[in-house]
């Protein structure tokens, strides 16, 4: 077969499909006469060429050009049409709309984890910087952006309802003003792109988790009354470059991706379906992101990533010498050992030096990735919270191998015994799924146990949901009923929250540092913060020795370090007395 009749064939099996790749346009049509004069003219340039793969290479040179597609697809405007000897540069993509003298305004709902925090920080980043306005009233907004969350069947339903609630705003907004756009970002992005744009038809855009640099094109094409999408997931994307741009106000906490995607497979994961595989951020831009929220006066700052634990910079070339850190003792992974790169210990070193008054926190990590190191470095520096998230999913070694997480019961509380050993007094939390595929009674008292014999101070308990594209959806029967989970996550309920008041009880009666986020939600007279083991504590706003060693007295504010001593506690909340304001380097002796 001739190159030329090849490449016409494989262009008619393309149009057979719908185009869901990195760009989906709603087609427009075109009259007849139009494609019968372009038929013409392109048999005419064909025979002249000489056929075969000369006429290709004719066909391509003749065919419009970008600025032809452009032109057809806004509508007319004479102060804003685009130039017929214009150049393609990276910002002509912005069309008619987006050019007008006034400005968009983005309404961006947030769902999820804290990495779609991160995200939504990063994506209203790169949208200020193509000149969209920020409106927090949704009634006002002409762009409504939705960053999702996939992990669970419930988060989904939550997304579909805000989308019906949509479209009866979109269907009712005044013909004045320009149609109100509304776009799906994130995990969900990726996991439903064919089903958000064809069947329900309720959005405008669909962005994946990598793809937000792309957003200002995207909503531009959306201008012209056409559907766009962009769900490519990338080996290299960190958003190292793009400074995120915080969407919580003056909160003296702040989140900061590290890096992005995983690579563990665990079976039940949707993850590395929708967030693709680790790539870690350089470390210089991370460092450069920590030292700007200090000179803000941010106060405490989350390392973010799927498994922060396996960082692996290697944008350095020094870095590629480093020898790969040994996993955990009774852990394994489903890929090959990863040798180079500054690791995740380094990282932590270097960002904790930032800023002695601010506390760091990290989550989520892997238990198969805890090196000495960086229990080490937990003991030696203040600011390094002493507060660890340890997965655990299950205490059944046999549904954990069925869960694929590299690793038996006996290895994990190994570990657990390991880690409070090295940092005495380490608050610990956990992730645990009820009901997954295959799990029995007895698997489920296993899980009771261990949770009886870690005894966390946090946890985080679902029922199983399963996920298409995941390996248990292939390869594993979703065999446990759901009334069955269900009793199973509150049995699991139940016993965590017994446990973690007897855990919580044993700092009743002592002094703690707490960092004050600001009014309790339950009451305008008292104050919330976090500890150092990010367990809640309520206290009065009331007048305190202000801490100068002068004598006088002042409130605490959101951002300050405030000594309270417990007085009651139960399985989420401590209570106290505030004694005096603090900084977090003085705080250690009274603590």
């Amino acid at each position: 077969m001739q190159p030329f009749q090849c490449a016409l064939r494989g262009a008619r099996l393309l149009r057979r499909r719908p185009v869901v790749g990195a760009v989906r346009l709603a087609p427009r049509t075109r009259s007849s006469t139009s494609r019968s004069l372009d038929s013409e003219a392109h048999t005419k340039e064909a025979q002249q060429a000489g056929g075969g793969l000369e006429a290709f290479r004719a066909k391509v040179a003749m065919g419009p050009s970008m600025q032809h597609f452009l032109q057809g697809a806004a509508p007319a405007q004479e102060s804003h049409r685009w130039p017929d000897d214009a150049t393609e540069e990276a910002d002509h993509y912005l069309g008619a709309s987006a050019l007008a003298e006034t400005p968009r305004k983005v309404y961006l709902e947030t769902y999820g984890c804290q990495m779609n925090v991160s995200d939504t920080e990063i994506a209203w980043s790169l949208l200020q910087k193509s000149g969209y306005l920020r409106t927090r009233t949704l009634e006002e907004a002409d762009v409504v952006l939705l960053v999702t969350c996939s992990i669970r069947e419930k988060a989904e339903r939550t997304i579909w309802n805000r989308l019906q609630q949509l479209k009866t705003l979109k269907s009712k907004r005044s013909s004045s003003l320009a149609p109100l756009r509304i776009g799906i970002l994130g995990c969900m992005a990726e996991r439903l792109k064919e089903k958000i744009l064809e069947q329900e038809k309720l959005v405008d855009i669909v962005a994946g988790p990598d793809a937000y640099r792309d957003l200002p094109r995207l909503l531009a094409v959306a201008e012209t009354g056409q559907q766009a999408a962009n769900v490519l997931l990338s080996l290299d994307e960190t958003y190292a470059d793009v400074l995120p741009v915080q969407t919580s106000g003056s909160s003296p906490t702040a989140f900061v991706s590290i890096m992005r995607g995983c690579d563990n497979m665990c079976t039940y994961c949707i993850v590395p379906f929708t967030r693709g595989r680790e790539r870690s951020r350089p470390i210089a831009s991370i460092l450069q992101e920590v030292q700007l929220l200090s000179d803000q006066g941010v106060k405490e700052v989350t390392l973010l990533g799927q498994n922060v634990n396996s960082y692996r910079d290697t944008s350095e070339v020094q870095f590629l010498s480093t020898a790969p850190t040994p996993l955990s003792r009774g852990f394994s992974t489903v890929y090959k050992p990863k040798a180079g790169g500054l690791r995740f210990a380094a990282l932590l070193d270097r960002v904790s030096l930032i800023d002695p008054e601010m506390r760091i926190r990290f989550t989520s990590p892997h238990p198969k990735d805890f090196p000495d190191e960086v229990f080490q470095l937990m003991r030696e520096r203040p600011n390094l919270c002493k507060q660890i998230h340890l997965p655990v999913q299950s205490g059944s070694t046999r549904v954990l191998e069925a869960m694929r997480r590299g690793y038996t019961r006996e290895a994990y509380l190994e570990l657990v015994h390991h880690t409070r050993a090295s940092l005495p007094g380490v608050s610990l939390s956990s992730d645990i799924i009820a009901g997954f595929c295959g799990e029995t009674e007895a698997d489920h008292e296993q899980t009771v146990s261990l949770l009886r014999q870690v005894r966390y101070n946090m946890a985080f308990i679902f029922a199983y949901s399963v996920r298409q594209k995941t390996r248990a959806f292939h390869r594993l029967p979703d065999d446990v009923p759901m009334e069955v989970k269900l009793r199973r996550a509150k049995e699991l309920m139940a016993v965590f929250r017994e446990e973690a008041a007897a855990a919580n009880a044993a700092a009743v009666g002592r002094v703690q540092a707490v960092l004050v986020e600001g009014p309790s939600r339950r009451s305008p007279l008292d104050l919330c913060g976090r500890n150092d083991g990010n367990v809640k504590v309520i206290f009065p706003d009331a007048e305190m020795d202000d801490g100068s060693g002068l004598g006088s007295t002042a409130k605490a504010k959101p951002g300050d370090y405030v000594l309270v001593k417990i007085s009651s506690a139960s399985s989420q909340t401590l209570k106290g007395t505030p004694l005096r304001r603090t900084t977090l380097r003085e705080s250690a002796d009274f603590c």
